[in-house]
Order: structure tokens, then C-alpha cells, then sequence
């Protein structure tokens, strides 16, 4: 019952923002779970993520998955920078996958981060870097 709502959640929101590929928001929603658990590893408690500490979290799931090719697949999914994760984050509150609170809101993810420093760069070898 449950898949059966999330395919139609994607559906509604890919008819109304066709930008991002399908793997771009299962890749945010495993993302948040991956900072979700970092923050809470100390504290053991739960608490709501802020729109920077998810950016960061992001970075770090996608280099952990992706490696050298992190940049390449997040553009084949069409995000190009930071800004997209707050579209698609705030796509998936639109359609009640996420929550937000009355401080979090796009801007959060603007400018976190250049793509090619956060990305690439950890791959360059230390004589390009």
C-alpha cells in the first residue's frame, strides 16, 4: 500500500516539476537518513534537520556512494547545485513525504557549496589540488 503512494507522490511531483529524475529524490530520502543518524549518534535523540546540515550530509552519503563519479551522476539526475536539493526537498514537503518547520525554507540551501570543491576535488590527485 504504501509503494503504491509513493510512486504516486513521484508521479504527482514529477508531472508538476519534471527537472530532477526519479533516483534524485530516493537519493535525498536515503540522505536524510544517513544525517539523521550522524547527528543523532552522540545524543541519541531525534530532532529535525536543518536545511545546511542536510547539504553536508549530501556530500558525504554521495561521495560515500559514488566516489570520483558523485558530480556526473547527481548532473545525469539533473542537479547542478545545492539550490536543487532545497527544490527537491521542498517538492517532497509539498506532497507530505517531508516536514518542514516554519524556519526552514529554500534559501537554506543556497551557495552551501561549489559542486567541483565539495565533489571533485577530494578525487584530484594532491599535485592538482
Amino acid at each position: 500500500m504504501q509503494e503504491v503512494r509513493f510512486e504516486e507522490a513521484l508521479a504527482e511531483i514529477q508531472a508538476k516539476d519534471p527537472r530532477y529524475h526519479r533516483d534524485a529524490y530516493l537519493f535525498v530520502r536515503e540522505a536524510l537518513d544517513h544525517t539523521q543518524k550522524a547527528i543523532t549518534k552522540n545524543t541519541r535523540r531525534v530532532r529535525h534537520v536543518t536545511g545546511r546540515e542536510l547539504l553536508e550530509g549530501i556530500r558525504e552519503f554521495a561521495l560515500a556512494q559514488f566516489g570520483p563519479m558523485t558530480k556526473t551522476v547527481l548532473e545525469e539526475w539533473g542537479v547542478r547545485r545545492c539550490e536543487d536539493f532545497g527544490e527537491i526537498v521542498f517538492n517532497m514537503v509539498e506532497v507530505g513525504w517531508l516536514a518542514k518547520t516554519a524556519k526552514d525554507s529554500r534559501a537554506d540551501f543556497q551557495n552551501a557549496y561549489d559542486f567541483d570543491e565539495a565533489l571533485v576535488r577530494p578525487f584530484l590527485p594532491k599535485s592538482k589540488q
